[in-house]
């Protein structure tokens, strides 16, 4: 793993996007496949593996239903952020 990638920042980041995720009760392979991404993609990004850019994120915060400004602002009011 990157030091970028295992950010404190980063990693609440990526857990607030698996928490997304689940929350949904979407796999790793059906948000995949409706990105039109190889499961990988979405199971790197969760470990840490590759970092997402906002275009990633926005894509699968669109596929998901996130609006991509409320997640950033749960995202902000976690501790220590």
């Amino acid at each position: 793993m990157s030091p970028s990638s295992s950010d404190p920042k980063y990693e609440k980041f990526r857990n607030l996007m698996i928490k997304h995720r689940l929350k949904q009760n979407v796999t790793q392979t059906q948000l995949a496949q409706r990105l039109g991404r190889p499961q990988s993609f979405v199971s790197k990004y969760e470990n840490g593996e590759r970092r997402l850019d906002l275009i990633e994120f926005l894509d699968i915060a669109a596929t998901l239903g996130i609006d991509p400004v409320d997640f950033i602002k749960e995202l902000l009011m976690e501790k220590k952020f």
